[in-house]
């Protein structure tokens, strides 16, 4: 799946971890990896022998209030979209920009091509799509809009307020 991190195409080197990855005849992945919250949670004496970096992947069902303080450990966050119509993940990245969160937030999930210049400004530094969506005429969107009608957190003034 193809990655962006400002506004280019670059290599992805996180492995996403399911459930059958957790099984006890099953090794973990060496490297990078990202982990479903979820399984973070249940997992994470396992997690502690893990000799790379860990990110955690979230979606909207996500309760993150009991973590926020130590959202700094992760490296990265993952904000899964899992359908077009589900725009909870927006506020998840606001909220982390908002908290002070420093690492990567990275959008995942049913992304396209409308929404990578929003995603942008809510705070997402990177952008994973899927081979079937993705076409290079997508990194046009960034820079397609001028006027925004909401506000967001790159402090650009909604169009009402200008």
């Amino acid at each position: 799946m193809p990655l962006l991190i400002n506004r280019e195409v670059v290599a992805d080197n996180w492995s996403l971890l399911n459930e059958e990855s957790f099984a006890p005849e099953a090794t973990l992945s060496s490297g990078d990896i990202i982990v479903p919250y979820a399984l973070y949670l249940e997992h994470k004496a396992r997690l502690a022998e893990h000799n790379g970096q860990i990110a955690l992947q979230v979606n909207g069902d996500d309760d993150l209030t009991e973590r926020q303080e130590n959202l700094d450990q992760f490296p990265m966050i993952a904000i899964d979209f899992p359908i077009f119509r589900d725009g909870r993940g927006f506020s998840i990245a606001r909220i982390l920009v908002r908290a002070g969160y420093k690492g990567e937030i990275r959008a995942t999930g049913d992304i396209g091509r409308d929404r990578l210049a929003y995603m942008e400004r809510c705070g997402f530094t990177a952008i994973q799509v899927a081979d079937d969506q993705f076409k290079p005429e997508m990194l046009d969107a960034f820079g397609e809009i001028s006027n925004f009608y909401q506000s967001a957190t790159d402090n650009i003034r909604a169009v009402y307020h200008q």
